[in-house]
C-alpha cells in the first residue's frame, strides 16, 4: 500500500476516534435544563406493555388503528454525567430498547448500564436480565441491587442462577431503608412495600442527587396498606412515580380484589385536600392497557391534571442536581 494510503486511512481512523468521543456524555440539547444529573422515564406499561399481547379491546385498537403510541415496560434510568454512571429502575421485557435510549441519548460510557436496581420479581421488573445471558451479550459481571429474597430468587433458580454461576451479573445486596450510596452524589434507599411476594419482595426507591430526590413506588397492594404514610412520604420528595395499573373497580373482567393496586381514583382521593404544590408532584406511572389514562388523549387523563396531577411520559427528564 502507497504511503498516502496509508497516512489517509491513519487520519480517517483518528477522525472518527476523536469524533466518537467528542459525542459522548453530552445532555440531549431539548432537555428543558443543562443538568448533570437527572431521572429518565423509559417506559410507564404495566408489566406486559402496552399494546398488550391478544388484546381486541378498544384500548388496544386504538393502538392497530394508529391512533395511539406503543408504551414501553414501566423503567426509570438515572444519568450521572459528573461521575459518567448510567442507572436503570427494573431490568423489564424492553430492556434492549431502554439501555440503548440511555446509551444513545444521554451517555456512552462504554458500558452498557452501571447498575439495575430491582424493585421485585415480577415480569415486567427483571426478566429483562436475560440480555445480559449467555446467549445474549454474555455481559461481565454487571451490577444488580436486589433485596434478600430477590437475590435469593436469582441465585437458586433457573434460568437465573446461571447469570450469576456465568458471572454475567453481581448481585449487590440491599436492607429495606438503607441508603445505599451509588457515588459520592447519589444515594438509593430501599423501602419494603406490602404487595403479590410470590417469589421476592417488593421494594420502592428513594432517589437523592444532589439537591432533590425522587420516590418510585411502581407497585404496591393499597397505600392503607403500607406502614407509611404516602403522602407524608410525597411531601418529602421532588417527584414521586406512584403505581397507576388501575383506573378504577371493575375494568377488567377477573376478581381485581386477586391482583390489588391503588386505583388512580383512590390515588386522588387520598390528596383531594392536599395543596396543589403537592398533587404536582405526583406523576402516574406502571398503567395496564385497560386504564384509559395509559393513552396519549383522554378525557379521564385531562380530568386527572386538572386536579393537579402528573402523567409520567416516556422521555421526561427530572433534575435531580
Amino acid at each position: 500500500m502507497k504511503p498516502f494510503r496509508i497516512n489517509s486511512l491513519v487520519l480517517f481512523l483518528i477522525f472518527f476516534s476523536c469524533h466518537d468521543k467528542q459525542t459522548k456524555n453530552k445532555v440531549d440539547s431539548n432537555l428543558p435544563f443543562k443538568s448533570r444529573q437527572f431521572i429518565t422515564v423509559l417506559g410507564i406499561a404495566q408489566d406486559a406493555g402496552y399494546p398488550q399481547i391478544n388484546c381486541k379491546n378498544d384500548c388496544c385498537k386504538a393502538f392497530y388503528d394508529g391512533n395511539e403510541s406503543k408504551k414501553l415496560v414501566s423503567c426509570l434510568g438515572l444519568i450521572d454525567l459528573d461521575n459518567e454512571e448510567k442507572y436503570i429502575f427494573d431490568a423489564t421485557p424492553d430492556f434492549t430498547e431502554q439501555t440503548q435510549i440511555l446509551k444513545s441519548k444521554y451517555l456512552d460510557n462504554n458500558q452498557i448500564i452501571n447498575g439495575v436496581f430491582l424493585t421485585h420479581a415480577h415480569i415486567g421488573h427483571y426478566t429483562g436480565l436475560m440480555y445480559l445471558g449467555f446467549e445474549a451479550l454474555g455481559s461481565n459481571e454487571i451490577p444488580v441491587y436486589a433485596m434478600p429474597r430477590m437475590k435469593d430468587y436469582l441465585e437458586n433458580n433457573g434460568p437465573w442462577s446461571q447469570l450469576t454461576s456465568f458471572k454475567n451479573i453481581d448481585i449487590k445486596p440491599l436492607q429495606n431503608d438503607s441508603i445505599m450510596h451509588v457515588n459520592k452524589d447519589l444515594k438509593v434507599t430501599p423501602l419494603l412495600v406490602p404487595h403479590r411476594d410470590e417469589f421476592s419482595e417488593t421494594v420502592g426507591y428513594k432517589i437523592e442527587g444532589k439537591s432533590k430526590s425522587a420516590l418510585f413506588i411502581p407497585d404496591i397492594d393499597k397505600w392503607e396498606k403500607w406502614e407509611r404514610s404516602i403522602i407524608d412520604e410525597v411531601k418529602k420528595v421532588d417527584y414521586a412515580f406512584l403505581d397507576a395499573s388501575f383506573f378504577r373497580n371493575g375494568e377488567l373482567d377477573r376478581d381485581m380484589s386477586k391482583i390489588p393496586h391503588p386505583f388512580t381514583t383512590e390515588t386522588t382521593s387520598l390528596f383531594e385536600n392536599e395543596s396543589v404544590a403537592t398533587k404536582n408532584k405526583i406523576y402516574f406511572i406502571h398503567f395496564n392497557h385497560s386504564n384509559p389514562t395509559i393513552r396519549d388523549n383522554h378525557p379521564l387523563r385531562d380530568s386527572i391534571q386538572n386536579l393537579g396531577f402528573n402523567f409520567a411520559k416516556e422521555g421526561a427528564v427530572f433534575d435531580l442536581y
